[in-house]
């Protein structure tokens, strides 16, 4: 215990349980992105002025040459899995049940990847290679997981 602290008593208080209540802005930016899913059902993604790279999710700022992004490219709904892995024990951080696929996605047009589940695949058959599709969910709502998951092409 530190010397400052000496003398004083510790209190202990009754344990309650949290309760986690916050809001979430997503920002000019990431909410373009996320309107555009939802009643388009398209892929946006934005170019940096400098270096020309096209960022999956949509930022603001370049992440190589630190370059304010403004312009707006659509990408396809098609790309190649990057890397993957596959979940066989459920967690609370997600609510789907096991097994589960994620991976790195790398849409055509873009230059980073967006991750994601994989859905529609025998996971033995998942690799690194791997064409896949967008599959956008019956009720969008303006949320990444308004594509349901991608799958094989």
């Amino acid at each position: 215990m530190s010397q400052a602290l000496q003398g004083f008593p510790i209190v202990i208080s009754e344990e309650r349980p949290r309760k986690w209540r916050y809001s979430y802005s997503a920002g000019p930016i990431r909410s373009k992105f996320l309107m555009t899913l939802r009643d388009q059902r398209k892929i946006l993604g934005t170019k940096c002025p400098s270096c020309g790279r096209v960022y999956v999710p949509a930022r603001s700022t370049c992440l190589e040459c630190f370059e304010n992004m403004h312009e707006w490219v659509e990408v396809k709904d098609e790309g190649f899995v990057e890397t993957f892995t596959v979940v066989y024990k459920s967690s609370p951080n997600y609510s789907s049940e096991t097994p589960i696929a994620f991976a790195v996605v790398r849409l055509e047009g873009a230059d980073t990847g967006i991750v994601h589940k994989i859905g529609e695949v025998d996971f033995d058959s998942i690799n690194v290679g791997m064409r896949v599709k967008a599959v956008f969910g019956d009720r969008l709502k303006g949320d990444i997981t308004d594509i349901k998951y991608f799958k094989p092409v």
